[in-house]
């Protein structure tokens, strides 16, 4: 028995994985290192990386000046505390990601994970109201099959029946939930999904905060697709009603989409944004949750006048630098263009499979696609199958999904999407 061998049992038996057991039902597996979109496997096989990491690895893994920029820092300052002092990097990092999203969007909180940046971002809303002696506004409301995170705060925003946190439902605090949006990006829709949002607004207002919402894209809650008019729609209401808006751009900004932000696809801007995942490119964990400067004066008029929150590791030095090299990389690449070729090669060779028997619909938004199977238990068995032909994909439920780098490789590319019709395809006979 070899070391790995030891390290893997050791792992199985000790070691929590998300949304796992202890031992875990199925071993993990072995990584001995990363490079562009290859992952590099205990026994030396490779596999071409179809998750980049849960979305973050937009450049793929070891990003040349991104791993630069990280050991320059690493070299003078890998971190100090944000209470009372501040640095550079935090100081340019805020200024580009200021520059890049819609104005009036001018405020930004550090954080150290996308589910803590949410949690601000409701600490944010509520803190808003009780600055404006407004307490009973203090619930929000958002749609169904939406996920924001597995903290406290961020469970009871996510889909309390398809979710993964019905266990808590009973301790989460109660929030408004209207339908998910009706899918599709170019529908001509009857707005049925919007008239019903508007109900609950016409008879909550009163209790209500904000609304929060993951825009275009319903990620871990089953990659739904829907349209930009749907946004605009919920901003319009938003100012009608007098509620905050929320957007959770934590898996869709940066490019994903298409767009740099997916709220640009509505052309609105909202109260308060969330930014994770893809901020480093997938190199260190890092988020932000950005507000308009009438947030932050409201909270800052109030009482107590601060935003009583401060993690460790706020605007770590280490991670601001790296997210400075990742949003240079971004910009100076064609990333656009690499968006269109991975979408459109998604369509080409994944679209069909929606005739398949078993398959209820694909979908694909950028360098985003999503098979929806008709059964829930096949994921483990295409995941393998996929391993088989040296793809890395992670199915949950019924969906089959893949968020690859934006500069994987054609040929990567093309080697990624036959292993997905050849593990679908086996598996659904």
């Amino acid at each position: 028995m070899n070391h790995w061998d030891t390290d893997l049992t050791f792992d199985q038996n000790h070691i929590w994985h998300p949304y796992s057991k202890i031992p875990s039902e199925i071993p993990a597996i072995g990584v001995k290192k990363t490079q562009g979109s290859i992952i590099t496997l205990a026994d030396d096989s490779e596999l071409i990386d179809g998750m980049s990491s849960w979305w973050s690895a937009i450049h793929g893994y070891n990003q040349p000046e991104i791993v630069k920029a990280m050991h320059q820092q690493l070299d003078t300052m890998p971190h100090i505390m944000f209470g009372g002092l501040t640095h550079q990097p935090a100081i340019e990092l805020a200024q580009k990601i200021i520059e890049l999203t819609p104005p009036p969007l001018d405020k930004i909180f550090f954080v150290d994970s996308g589910s803590v940046a949410v949690e601000v971002a409701i600490k944010m809303a509520l803190q808003y109201w009780i600055s404006q002696q407004q307490p009973h506004k203090n619930k929000l409301i958002t749609v169904k099959n939406g996920y924001h995170g597995d903290t406290f705060a961020t469970m009871a925003v996510c889909d309390p029946e398809n979710g993964m946190h019905q266990s808590f439902n009973e301790v989460l605090t109660k929030h408004y939930f209207a339908p998910a949006p009706q899918m599709g990006f170019a529908i001509d829709s009857n707005n049925q999904d919007i008239n019903a949002l508007r109900n609950i607004l016409e008879n909550e207002q009163a209790n209500l905060a904000a609304m929060i919402i993951e825009p275009i894209v319903q990620g871990a809650g089953g990659m739904r697709i829907y349209r930009p008019d749907y946004l605009k729609q919920v901003r319009e209401l938003c100012d009608e009603f007098n509620i905050l808006l929320i957007v959770d751009e934590i898996a869709t900004a940066f490019g994903r989409t298409g767009k740099l932000f997916a709220c640009e696809w509505a052309d609105i801007t909202p109260d308060i944004m969330t930014l994770g995942k893809t901020l480093t490119g997938g190199h260190i964990s890092l988020a932000a949750t950005l507000s308009t400067a009438k947030i932050s004066q409201t909270i800052c008029n109030g009482n107590p006048g601060i935003l009583a929150h401060g993690p460790t590791y706020m605007a770590n030095p280490l991670a601001c630098s790296a997210a400075i090299a990742n949003i240079k990389v971004l910009l100076n690449s064609n990333w656009q263009e690499n968006i269109k070729r991975i979408e459109k090669h998604f369509i080409k060779e994944i679209m069909p499979l929606k005739k398949l028997t078993g398959i209820k619909e694909v979908r694909v938004l950028g360098a985003i696609v999503a098979i929806e199977l008709e059964q829930d238990n096949l994921g483990n068995k295409i995941q393998q199958t996929a391993l088989e032909n040296g793809v890395w994909i992670r199915p949950f439920g019924k969906l089959v999904y893949s968020l690859p780098a934006y500069n994987i490789k054609p040929e990567e590319l093309d080697k990624l999407t036959k292993a997905i019709k050849a593990a679908v395809t086996l598996n659904l006979k």
